[in-house]
């Protein structure tokens, strides 16, 4: 292989990733990885309301941890700004159930595990598209050994609970997917 050879080989080689490269920055498309699929001329706020507990079972902090849980979501996960009343989108509910039964049994016959589970009931409004308004259930379940008492796994379980639904309540409000 000649120089000139080598030359036309390296020319080539460098026009190529110019225009690769040309086309990977004029063609960007524009993704958060979060999810969030918004509209911000449109949508600018978020009203979210108290979530009480209106199930038969109660642990008074529960509220308060999702309420805090779901709030955060919203605000790291989102540039909408929170406010009390009049959002563009309004989030609103209740917590419907906290409730705890058998999952499996052991060879002595006694429970070897319980599973906790907690709904929550949501009301979802979008102001500038009615046509996304729903209510719907949201649940999650965690499980535990039943050598264990609740009072000292059941902070954790919630936790995760409220996690898991507040990752299925923002699916379906601003994710889309």
């Amino acid at each position: 292989m000649g120089l000139k050879s080598k030359l036309v080989c390296c020319l080539s080689i460098v026009c190529v990733s110019a225009i690769v490269l040309t086309c990977i920055t004029a063609c960007s498309v524009g993704y958060r990885f979060n999810g969030a699929s918004i509209n911000y001329t449109k949508v600018k706020t978020i009203q979210i309301g108290a979530f009480p507990i209106r199930s038969i079972y109660v642990w008074a902090p529960m509220q308060g941890i999702f309420q805090n849980r779901l709030t955060d979501l919203f605000a790291s996960q989102t540039r909408l700004r929170q406010v009390k009343k009049n959002g563009d989108l309004v989030l609103e509910g209740e917590i419907t159930a906290f409730d705890q039964f058998n999952k499996g049994i052991s060879n002595d016959g006694y429970s070897s595990q319980v599973q906790l589970r907690m709904t929550v009931n949501v009301r979802f409004t979008n102001n500038s598209n009615h046509a996304e308004d729903f209510e719907q259930k949201f649940s999650a379940t965690s499980t535990y050994d039943a050598k264990q008492q609740l009072v000292t796994v059941q902070e954790e379980l919630v936790n995760e609970m409220c996690k898991d639904i507040t990752d299925q309540i923002f699916n379906k409000t601003v994710a889309n997917w």
